[in-house]
């Protein structure tokens, strides 16, 4: 499967007293990496919730190995890493300007059928994006 690379400039507001990017600010580091991620593959989160389809984070996952601090540009690449009938899951890993690796990050996502609150497969026009690359 591809890799996706995106690039994030740590804000003042993202740092710890320590002057580390605080702990809980990757997870949204890894949704804004997943959601670019996808739309490089043609799939747009606003367009599955329009189709009545949700993706919940059901487990996450980190490992720290060293500290990113305020004011410099991570690049984080993403990819695909596991895809079965209802979940798919991500690996991130984000690497600082010097590119020393920052942290190694896992996402499951499970699709819901938003009406009835269900797992359920993703469309075929899914797959077919998922795997075309």
């Amino acid at each position: 499967m591809c890799l996706g690379k995106i690039n994030i400039r740590v804000r003042y507001s993202e740092t710890d007293q320590m002057g580390y990017v605080y702990y809980g600010v990757y997870a949204q580091y890894f949704e804004v990496a997943r959601v670019e991620f996808l739309k490089e593959l043609g799939i747009i989160y606003k367009d599955l919730e329009s189709n009545g389809i949700a993706l919940p984070v059901v487990s996450y996952s980190i490992q720290y190995k060293h500290p990113a601090y305020y004011d410099e540009n991570l690049q984080i690449q993403t990819k695909i890493s596991e895809m079965k009938k209802f979940k798919i899951s991500f690996k991130y890993k984000t690497y600082n300007e010097k590119n020393i690796l920052l942290n190694i990050a896992e996402t499951s996502l499970v699709f819901i059928n938003m009406k009835t609150r269900k797992p359920c497969v993703p469309p075929d026009i899914i797959l077919k994006k998922i795997y075309r690359k």
